[in-house]
């Protein structure tokens, strides 16, 4: 019996299993689906059944290959059928997947902002807090305006006094 060694990788091994990439087949199953999904499949395949049945009633019997119930149609169509609905099921769990991964990517942006927008609002506050404790343009106006006149209240008394 020998026993697995964790410090060596494993050795490698033949399998008969067929060896596909996943991502490969979800995006081929991806362009699948979203052609399913179109006005051009539906002209096509209206088209397909179309021929196919014009073909069948109205050509010679013997050039016939699918007389009239139609069965090889509809084996042909249930088999498109059944191949359809889990490739649009499997294009749909991957769109789910990146739609979460894109909601969180959201989420974790709009907390950023949150953050951010906090902080500048704290900030902001204390801007207006300390523009309250200096002296504004309009403080130093008003003073400068008491100044002068206060500076030019001697002249005027001095003209009072003189005699004219």
């Amino acid at each position: 019996m020998t026993t697995e060694r964790l410090d060596q990788p494993r050795e490698l091994r033949r399998t008969l299993r067929p060896h596909y990439d996943p991502e490969a087949f979800g995006r081929l199953s991806e362009r699948i689906a979203r052609f399913l999904g179109t006005a051009r499949f539906l002209v096509y395949m209206t088209v397909f059944v179309a021929v196919w049945v014009i073909w069948n009633v109205t050509v010679p019997s013997a050039l016939k290959f699918d007389p009239y119930p139609f069965i090889f149609l509809t084996l042909m169509l249930s088999l498109q059928a059944s191949y359809a609905a889990p490739l649009i099921l499997l294009a749909q769990n991957r769109q789910d997947d990146r739609d979460r991964i894109q909601y969180e990517q959201d989420r974790e942006a709009a907390e950023r902002n949150q953050a951010e927008i906090e902080y500048l609002t704290r900030e902001i506050a204390g801007l207006r807090l300390a523009i309250n404790e200096v002296a504004t343009r309009d403080y130093l106006r008003a003073e400068l305006g008491r100044l002068l006149e206060e500076l030019q209240e001697p002249e005027v008394r001095e003209r009072r006094r003189q005699p004219r």
